[in-house]
């Protein structure tokens, strides 16, 4: 396991990061998983055996369930708190309340004291804004980010699913009033979804921001178990729930081709797609999750598969998003820039 750094934080974490979001099960959480604490405990000890110190949750996964499953396996398992790294997220509607929802400062604020409360810790290594919150202006939201970490209770803070321009004016208005400033980005990326590759990643290379991809194996459809002739596998979330949205028939050419590579190798199709998307350079930590320890294995051991540069060019080519205006037009006036070779 390799140990990346957080943006230019100076804290290092492991490459995969382990993500909570199969534990509870409550409501329609439970089309990702619902494991019990029991089994949450086991997932949550073979992940820091295997070398993972960074672990993922959120508030509205299952609830709050999610949250505190993860907090009395880590109190279990007696993992120094020092020696791992725990993220949670805050956006989603946690009840009936017209303010439970949302990145208002009351939101926020109520929203870290209650995951401190279920994760049984004194403090949150990273904060995420889970989604965008058109209703609240981003200076509130920054502010209220800002307060939280001078007050302790937060260490670093990150985006979930922000357009680029609203990340960009997020950083500016933290570094205009010297605030504490974003250290990281969760997106979706995998080889069935490049999109970021447009604006995310540009600007996670600029600011040097940390990037933690989600969903890397596509909502499971990158697993192995699907097939242009078996478009259903029987236990995947794919079958009741689709999401995040695919690109098809291109990612049964896809499948064929990482299934190929995966036979070359000995290994599976899921371990190919989480060994492209560790190669790609902006990428910090890739969150992955597991409903029992076999998937959480074969995961883990897609850090020791080293793709070929011909490998990774032949998945690159049958993955690439074509280019939109105006970055087909940036690259075409920029061209007598560059040096020649």
């Amino acid at each position: 396991m390799r140990y990346n750094f957080l943006g230019n934080t100076g804290l290092r974490v492991s490459e995969l990061c382990f993500g909570c979001m199969t534990f509870g099960g409550q409501g329609y959480w439970s089309n990702i998983g619902s494991l019990q604490q029991d089994a949450a405990t086991a997932l949550i000890g073979k992940a820091v055996e295997g070398g993972i110190n960074f672990f993922d949750s959120a508030n509205i996964y299952s609830y709050g369930d999610s949250e505190t499953m993860l907090g009395q396996a880590i109190k279990a398992l007696a993992v120094p708190r020092q020696e791992i790294v725990v993220a949670t997220k805050v956006s989603g509607k946690m009840g009936p309340g017209v303010n439970n929802v949302g990145l208002s400062r009351y939101q926020i604020m109520h929203s870290v004291e209650h995951s401190l409360q279920r994760l049984q810790t004194g403090h949150i290594d990273l904060l995420y804004a889970h989604g965008v919150d058109l209703e609240t202006p981003v200076e509130q939201i920054m502010r209220a980010f800002n307060d939280v970490v001078a007050s302790g209770m937060v260490r670093y803070i990150g985006i979930c699913n922000w357009p680029a321009w609203m990340v960009m004016k997020a950083q500016g208005i933290a570094n205009e009033n010297g605030w504490n400033k974003i250290a990281a980005l969760q997106y979706y990326y995998s080889l069935a979804g490049r999109e970021i590759e447009r604006e995310i990643v540009p600007l996670a290379r600029d600011q040097q921001f940390a990037l933690m991809p989600w969903s890397p194996l596509a909502g499971g459809y990158l697993s192995g178990k699907f097939s242009r002739s078996s478009q259903t596998a029987g236990d995947s979330r794919r079958d009741t729930f689709d999401f995040p949205p695919l690109k098809r028939p291109q990612i049964y050419d896809l499948i064929e081709a990482a299934d190929a590579i995966a036979q070359r190798h000995g290994v599976s199709v899921a371990q190919v797609a989480l060994s492209w998307v560790r190669r790609q350079s902006a990428v910090t930590s890739t969150l992955i999750g597991a409903k029992h320890l076999a998937q959480l294995d074969d995961n883990l051991q897609s850090t020791t598969l080293l793709l070929s540069d011909e490998e990774l060019q032949t998945l690159d080519a049958i993955s690439a998003i074509p280019k939109e205006y105006p970055g087909w037009m940036v690259e075409r006036q920029s061209g007598d820039r560059k040096l020649p070779a």
